[in-house]
């Protein structure tokens, strides 16, 4: 029994040599269409958990949309400079399971637990996260590095994840998952990120941003979102 419990697997945790890390559309244009979460908050938390991917060996599926067709721009440059390396899917379904070239790529991790980050939740996350439970996966979403036009946009599509099976977690609680034993051989590598991640986390909490809505015309087609202080009048 006791052999059995100190099983992560048993125990439902995402140990890190059970995961892959699937980011989606994380993209300048992309990120312009969320208004009520702060911007820089979801990339530093997704640019954050893909330093700690590389760092665990962890397998990074890593894709756009529309950035060949002209449509789209690529990928942050910020997320880029975690994954050096990483090739990028470009895609043209919004449902990134539907790609037969992202599912592949998925497939050849030879994993069958899924974190997934995108925006925007509602439609990146949630489509190819509740396709990879019906084929069989479990899912993790990154509820704090995703965001949607607004939050109850976003609230309401955590709910719908939650509901088809997908796990909600944060981008620390991933982390400490993914580790979990300060003796452990990778926590070394946890502490190069966890500190600055940290440090810089509550200096952006200390001053957060708002944004202005905009519509897709007014906004020049597929880039909307004009940025303000968040103590503007």
């Amino acid at each position: 029994m006791r052999g059995k419990d100190m099983n992560p697997q048993s125990r439902g945790i995402w140990d890190a040599a059970e995961c892959a890390l699937l980011l989606i559309d994380y993209q300048d244009n992309v990120l312009a269409a969320v208004f009520e979460q702060d911007r820089r908050v979801i990339e530093l938390n997704v640019s954050t958990i893909a330093r700690m991917a590389q760092r665990f060996d962890i397998p990074v599926v890593l894709s756009t949309v529309g950035v060949e067709m002209g449509a789209s721009d690529p990928v942050l440059p910020s997320l880029s400079a975690a994954l050096p390396g990483v090739e990028v899917i470009d895609r043209s379904h919004m449902n990134a399971w539907e790609d037969p070239v992202f599912v592949d790529a998925v497939k050849a991790t030879g994993r069958k637990k899924l974190v997934i980050g995108g925006i925007v939740t509602s439609v990146c996350v949630t489509f190819p996260a509740i396709s990879a439970r019906a084929d069989g996966y479990e899912v993790a979403v990154l509820a704090d590095a995703i965001g949607d036009g607004t939050k109850e946009e976003h609230d309401i599509a955590v709910m719908r994840l939650v509901q088809a099976g997908a796990v909600p977690m944060t981008t620390l609680a991933m982390m400490a998952e993914w580790f979990r034993d300060w003796k452990s051989p990778i926590a070394d590598h946890a502490r190069e990120v966890w500190v600055p991640y940290r440090e810089k986390w509550a200096a952006l909490k200390r001053g957060p941003e708002q944004y202005e809505p905009t519509g897709l015309i007014a906004a020049g087609g597929l880039r909307p979102g004009t940025r303000v202080r968040a103590d503007a009048g």
